[in-house]
């Protein structure tokens, strides 16, 4: 079908958004909760086990700026569908590597899934485009708040299909992956996106070093950067540590449903609270709520605490990543947006690709503490530089 020359109609379209992002969280929520223990199970050495999630998110960072362009140039509902098949040929890989006992086709296949990730990152942007000024912080919470949906379906899916292959094991759970963005497609079909020409037709706009140069755009990025990796730091250990420190993989599931539960149920209030209280007071809370979480790991290894780190690490990122994504859009024209948000996310998920494969590293070098202590320079340096530009817009600097 092709994107609409008449006017959308906003709500409806957030509305269908919203479905196609809890779709895309769904798969996405299963990995974040699997990936780590799968690798382990794989790999020979275990500092490597963590990889296939790094990989995950380096191919995310790398595909964010083509799949920028995609949009730009075939619009976002073709974007959108080319960037779902990566998701089923991602999950059949899985489900191949799981049956074959090879480390490096479920490498393979983490970066399938990093791609079809990719694209679905730009479901808060198009959520953005739909809705009016007046509510897009709501828009973009909305989007990104439906992935409590996945808090609960995720994890659940994992362990009904975990031992679907008894000598196999999360074997099943990724051949009931592939049939997810299958889904996704029939929901695009109904979207009323945008002519796909419009920003073709705007011109080139500013330089992308102009955009980046902006104080607003790095503190943007920045937000986004500490949210999203601190984050995929202490969820991609979580399970690693856990297991090592005599929990099962029940408690595992528990602690990351209610980590995914922390990361979107917020979402219901963020926008809200952007809206009343600003956006730079609503990155300096989701900072706060980050160092709780490193007070919580820090305090011991019992499911409460690992428990209790999650849901902080998880709030803390939707404050965060609301926030910075709302501050973003304010750094751009609409000719620019392309370049603008490619160069976000491809900054954001290089940093989470980093994190991620770190966390491996530490966990098995140096143990759970070590993971957590890492992020408190994080926490100071972006603290300093969001109350840097309170005082510059307030007239102090």
């Amino acid at each position: 079908m092709a994107e609409s020359d008449r006017p959308p109609s906003p709500r409806r379209n957030v509305t269908l958004l919203i479905v196609c992002q809890a779709l895309c969280y769904t798969l996405t929520s299963v990995m974040l909760a699997v990936s780590a223990l799968a690798g382990y199970h794989l790999a020979v050495d275990k500092s490597l086990a963590t990889l296939p999630h790094a990989i995950q998110w380096l191919a995310t960072m790398a595909v964010a700026l083509p799949a920028a362009m995609l949009m730009r140039r075939l619009g976002r509902r073709n974007a959108f569908m080319f960037g779902a098949l990566f998701g089923t040929v991602g999950a059949l890989i899985g489900a191949y590597a799981l049956f074959v006992g090879e480390y490096w086709w479920f490498v393979c296949a983490a970066a399938f899934t990093g791609t079809f990730n990719s694209f679905a990152m730009h479901y808060r942007f198009a959520a953005a485009e739909a809705a009016d000024i007046s509510w897009r912080s709501r828009a973009i919470s909305f989007v990104v708040g439906v992935g409590i949906v996945s808090a609960f379906a995720g994890p659940e899916i994992a362990k009904w299909t975990k031992d679907i292959f008894e000598t196999h094991v999360f074997a099943g759970t990724f051949l009931s992956l592939s049939v997810i963005p299958l889904f996704l497609l029939l929901v695009l079909i109904w979207v009323d996106f945008p002519a796909a020409a419009a920003e073709r037709d705007a011109g080139a706009g500013r330089p992308i070093g102009r955009i980046a140069r902006q104080p607003d755009y790095v503190i943007a990025v920045l937000a986004a950067m500490t949210g999203w990796g601190t984050m995929v730091l202490l969820m991609t250990a979580t399970p690693i540590a856990m297991i090592v420190n005599g929990h099962t993989f029940a408690d595992v599931a528990f602690v990351i449903q209610w980590h995914i539960f922390g990361m979107f149920a917020p979402s219901f209030v963020s926008g809200w609270l952007i809206s009343r209280f600003g956006v730079l007071n609503i990155m300096l809370c989701g900072l706060v709520l980050v160092a709780a979480a490193i007070s919580f790991g820090l305090s011991g290894i019992t499911v409460t605490d690992f428990w209790l780190t999650n849901i902080c690490i998880g709030a803390g990122w939707n404050f965060l990543f609301v926030s910075g994504t709302t501050l973003l859009l304010e750094t751009y024209q609409p000719e620019e947006k392309s370049k603008a948000q490619g160069l976000n996310d491809f900054l954001v998920f290089g940093t989470v690709a980093a994190f991620s494969f770190t966390a491996g590293y530490l966990q098995s070098t140096f143990g759970w503490s070590m993971v957590n202590l890492i992020v408190i320079p994080w926490i100071v340096g972006v603290g300093g530089a969001v109350a840097w530009l309170k005082l510059r817009q307030s007239g102090g600097g």
